[in-house]
């Protein structure tokens, strides 16, 4: 019986994980098979506060990690398969493991980049591939970059990233495009964006130091065309991970956690939502980390209420 089982260590999970071990509820963390979140495939972090020379991802989570470790939290790899939260305690299933029980749950399993899943795409992340213009859009200064998307995603990046680029070309394989009439408005009227419409985009072509652009194939023609670019920023969307909560908790219309407003509470007493799983508008690890942070408060005043173990809010 654990007072705390946290699911996910992104920024979140592992900022509820030193709150809740620094309190002595000695959480426990169980990580997926790629632990870290999506800031395992970003290269350098220049927008996370206190590191004024930037981080490099990958040791970002490995330093947050050994912090909540220090603290007490303890740490298990392994796939989620299945949860009970019908009632308390909750049961958590694990590949490997079996059957865990927790008198509360915090998800923090992140959401997954969208990805088209063509050639050169997956292993030219972080050497030219992004998912992120907020997070990377300031490398590709002076560069020609291309936007693969039609939704307000997509049009949104575009714009965003003509505050850095040359020139945002925006790839849609479609001649119509998803967004809403307000975010094409606003895309067409930037005279740093010109569109390749009703292009497939068939595989990222890239040599020794990096992206040299992307490959498509014009649908009216059939013929193969070439497209120059320094940086490719994939628009399509993300995709919340719940699905091993086999809809026991309320979501909204795209797969989104819903929490009550200025809380992490979902819809189940005792189990809470952080970072990306129930945030679709910021998605950044700093907003993720706050709310792994509240989350940790919620769940500690949670325990102390329900006179689970005697908590000191800290």
């Amino acid at each position: 019986m654990r007072h705390t089982i946290i699911i996910g260590t992104g920024p979140a999970g592992l900022t509820s994980a030193i709150y809740l071990a620094r309190a002595g509820l000695n959480p426990l963390v169980i990580e997926g098979p790629e632990p870290g979140g999506q800031l395992t495939t970003t290269t350098e972090v220049e927008n996370f506060p206190g590191f004024p020379d930037g981080i490099m991802g990958p040791e970002l989570m490995d330093n947050m990690r050994k912090q909540a470790q220090r603290f007490g939290a303890e740490f298990m790899t392994g796939w989620v398969t299945k949860t009970d939260l019908s009632q308390r305690p909750f049961t958590v299933t694990v590949d490997g493991y079996g059957e865990l029980k927790a008198e509360t749950l915090i998800v923090s399993t992140g959401a997954s980049a969208k990805y088209l899943g063509i050639p050169g795409e997956r292993e030219n992340v972080g050497r030219g591939v992004s998912t992120c213009a907020t997070c990377d859009g300031f490398f590709f200064r002076g560069k020609k970059i291309i936007v693969i998307g039609g939704g307000d995603s997509a049009m949104e990046e575009a714009n965003f990233l003509t505050r850095f680029a040359s020139e945002v070309v925006l790839v849609n394989r479609r001649t119509e495009l998803r967004a809403s009439k307000i975010m094409q408005e606003r895309a067409r009227a930037n005279a740093k964006i010109s569109w390749s419409l009703n292009r497939t985009p068939l595989e990222v072509v890239a040599g020794d130091l990096g992206v040299r652009g992307l490959k498509v194939r014009n649908n009216a023609t059939g013929e193969e065309e070439f497209i120059e670019a320094e940086g490719i920023f994939v628009a399509i969307g993300h995709t919340p991970n719940t699905k091993f909560l086999n809809g026991q908790l309320e979501t909204d219309e795209t797969g989104y956690l819903i929490v009550r407003p200025g809380t992490t509470e979902t819809n189940v007493p005792g189990v809470f939502a952080c970072g990306d799983v129930q945030d679709n508008k910021y998605r950044q690890a700093i907003s993720a980390a706050g709310t792994g942070c509240m989350a940790a408060l919620d769940c500690e005043r949670f325990l102390e209420a329900n006179e689970t173990v005697p908590v000191s809010v800290s």
